[in-house]
């Protein structure tokens, strides 16, 4: 498929754009009105990748503003004037709405930004809307499609459009991706930061839980839960970082996270940053699959070349992907996040998560078209929070993630890091009818148990479609993690521009 129907903004990573800016070669408005063309011809139209849920009616205005106080007082940062997009269960105190991608929510306006948000807004950013995501986080349904929501549709992969975007945070990814911002904001449980932006060839970092604070976001299980920057190189994800990371207090975590935050994560944009690392092979997170396997093999030889000693392998790991433990503590956390949300929140249909689940039932054609609500149904049949199985489900996540997992592995073999393919296989053909393929590979787990950083990096290409290498760690080493995968990225350039092909030829 040719681009005869997109605006070429180019790769612009953020320094890229505040080098434009001071040029006056852009301003904020012109960028802003150039955006929501581009998400007009290619999301709304064009190859309709359906990544953008809602655009912002008041970003021009916002970006006006910003271009005068620009005149009159200088640029607040580098990410003055930035277009950005947050993920639908994300809360902007604006005239967007945040419904986590139902109907059931169609109508609710936040009458306070969530924290991140009011953090990207302090920093001079134009949000040009909400971004398309699996709804609920893919937690109503026990079989499911990533990147489907019954407010949004099928988000599509911009690589190749009958592929899965992965999920939740689908539109955020392939948003990125498509270049249809400069940056996005994620939300992840686990994965869903991680796999979509491996699938949609960009970087994705999942902070340490208490970096950036979670106050007005739609989660899951709250040990977990966390957002996240997007962008299309690591340079722009430490950027974000920097604007978004910050103690709340109303998200406690947050707390827990003072002084391990650094001034600026950009500092850790360092060519040499592998040379004497210690990395570690977590093969039980290879799936076999032999294109996958190709890339990466060929990345771990690149780390060998850039001064990494390689160890391997090692195990990192005995979780399972939403293995039976975590889909436990999901269950009892989905429903008391969604209580607590609605509670907090007037604007929307529902006001508890049983009037969730009967507004489900009566709009069965529009909401479950495909899958239905079998996982929200299994919630609604679990205690609080502070149920003593849920308590004691949690010890044991964190013993395996920690203890016995990522901790046992970083010390027995003095590892900076571990090292793996993100996900276990290049992304599958979409299908809503019998739902995702996923093979029972990849990485995303033990991190996101564990409540630690993860960030994936683009490592190549099979058949056209993007492969990620994932680095992961202790808790608070996230400035070392976007170091080496920064040194990595550097190294390859891996990552290109998508083509929009119908199907693999």
């Amino acid at each position: 498929m040719t681009k005869d129907f997109a605006m070429d903004l180019s790769e612009y990573s953020i320094v890229d754009l505040q080098y434009l800016f001071d040029r006056g070669e852009w301003t904020a408005r012109t960028l802003c009105e150039a955006y929501l063309k581009r998400i007009a011809n290619i999301d709304s139209a064009g190859p309709r990748l359906r990544a953008v849920i809602e655009t912002n009616p008041d970003a021009i205005a916002i970006a006006t503003s910003l271009d005068q106080e620009r005149r009159a007082q200088g640029p607040r940062g580098p990410m003055h004037g930035v277009p950005m997009l947050v993920k639908d269960s994300i809360d902007t105190a604006d005239r967007t709405m945040t419904t986590a991608g139902s109907l059931a929510l169609e109508g609710n306006i936040a009458s306070q930004d969530a924290f991140v948000v009011q953090k990207l807004r302090d920093a001079g950013v134009v949000l040009l809307g909400k971004t398309n995501m699996s709804e609920w986080g893919y937690m109503r349904s026990t079989r499911a499609c990533s990147g489907w929501s019954s407010r949004g549709g099928q988000t599509r992969n911009p690589y190749v459009l009958d592929r899965s975007p992965l999920g939740s945070s689908s539109g955020s990814a392939v948003a990125v991706a498509a270049n249809l911002s400069l940056g996005a904001i994620g939300a992840e449980v686990d994965g869903s930061i991680v796999r979509p932006a491996s699938a949609n060839g960009i970087v994705g970092l999942k902070p340490t839980v208490g970096l950036v604070s979670r106050r007005g976001v739609i989660g899951v299980a709250e040990p977990q839960d966390t957002v996240g920057p997007m962008g299309r190189c690591v340079a722009d994800v430490a950027v974000i970082m920097n604007a978004i990371a910050g103690t709340d207090p109303d998200d406690a975590a947050t707390a827990c996270a003072d002084g391990n935050r650094p001034t600026d994560y950009r500092a850790a944009l360092q060519l040499d940053a592998l040379q004497g690392t210690r990395l570690g092979v977590a093969r039980e997170c290879f799936s076999g699959h032999e294109g996958t396997s190709a890339v990466i093999e060929r990345a771990i030889e690149i780390l060998r070349q850039l001064g990494a000693e390689i160890i391997d392998p090692i195990q990192a790991t005995t979780l399972p992907f939403f293995g039976a433990l975590e889909l436990e503590l999901f269950e009892y956390g989905i429903k008391s996040n969604i209580n607590d949300y609605l509670a907090a929140h007037q604007g929307a249909a529902v006001r508890d998560f049983d009037e969730l689940i009967e507004f489900n039932q009566r709009h069965a054609d529009q909401v479950m078209p495909y899958f239905h609500q079998e996982f929200f149904e299994m919630a609604q049949t679990k205690g609080g929070w502070d149920d003593t199985r849920c308590v004691d489900v949690r010890k044991e996540l964190r013993r395996l993630s920690r203890t016995e997992g990522i901790d046992k592995a970083l010390a027995e073999h003095r590892l900076d890091a571990i090292i793996a393919p993100t996900e276990g296989s290049p992304p599958f053909v979409i299908d809503p009818i019998v739902g995702d393929h996923l093979l029972p590979f990849g990485c995303s787990t033990p991190a996101a148990v564990a409540g630690y950083p993860h960030i994936t990096v683009p490592a190549g290409f099979v058949y056209g479609l993007p492969v990620g290498l994932s680095f992961f760690s202790g808790a608070f080493q996230d400035f070392n993690l976007l170091s080496y995968a920064f040194a990595f990225e550097q190294a390859t350039h891996a990552r290109q521009p998508p083509q929009y092909f119908l199907t693999i030829k």
